[in-house]
């Protein structure tokens, strides 16, 4: 069976959780050929969110740096999977969609695969505020490593896991979304952009937009000038182009 893991970074989440767990698919996925594991990055919670995604079945990993990055980066560091899903503990990403994106990741021949939010019928789901700098920041972010990607903040991708290992990034904070994206579009890996459906927060809402979005545009600009060794092999013509589900 191909291996899959699905890495959740989770600060103070234990009342989103077992809802979030509840979605994912795994009874699909397996008849699908998928061996799944669930990689929960408890990153410093005081209300006992650790404990809790362990009694649901994930295996916890404890991150006491706070971070996303940081959270990230002991999720991928734990996951043993050839694939990696990655999605928030809020309840605002579909990891029911998950068979959907893995069947386009492999008939696709895709490498990493990121999803797009900024869609129609997702407003409602995010604050003015912060879909205003996810747009601010998404064309910025097209326009310093043309790349073509709507959704730069996107935290929901799935990729191949020897991707991760290649890559150069540096980020701690939620600039890291943003920097996994161009560093694998700029070393060459095929990736595609994949439209999904956003929802509604659950619990309270841990983003800054004016703090965070200012230490990402800050990120892109030194991430810009920074050297890429780029990956020696060809790439999809057009390679961020929506997917067309027809």
């Amino acid at each position: 069976m191909n291996t899959l893991s699905i890495v959740i970074p989770a600060l103070n989440e234990a009342e989103n959780l077992p809802s979030v767990l509840a979605s994912i698919p795994f009874a699909e996925l397996k008849d699908e050929g998928w061996q799944t594991e669930v990689v929960v990055v408890d990153n410093g919670s005081t209300d006992g969110t650790g404990e809790v995604a362990r009694t649901l079945g994930a295996r916890v990993v404890h991150q006491p740096a706070r971070g996303y990055g940081n959270a990230y980066r002991a999720g991928f560091e734990a996951a043993t999977g050839d694939v990696i899903a990655t999605g928030d503990a809020d309840r605002t990403y579909p990891f029911d969609a998950l068979p959907r994106l893995l069947r386009t990741l492999v008939s696709h021949d895709v490498e990493f695969m990121t999803t797009n939010r900024l869609v129609d019928g997702n407003s409602e789901a995010m604050k003015t505020s912060h879909s205003l700098a996810n747009y601010l920041l998404s064309a910025i972010s097209r326009t310093l490593f043309r790349n073509d990607l709507r959704d730069s903040q996107s935290g929901m991708w799935v990729f191949r896991r020897y991707v991760w290992q290649r890559l150069d990034v540096r980020s701690t904070g939620m600039a890291f979304s943003q920097e996994i994206k161009n560093a694998a579009t700029r070393a060459g890996y095929r990736y595609l952009e994949i439209p999904i459906e956003y929802r509604k927060r659950g619990g309270q809402v841990k983003l800054n937009a004016f703090r965070d979005g200012t230490e990402n545009l800050r990120q892109l600009f030194e991430h810009n000038f920074r050297r890429t060794h780029p990956v020696r092999r060809p790439v999809l013509s057009n390679p961020a182009r929506e997917y067309d589900p027809a």
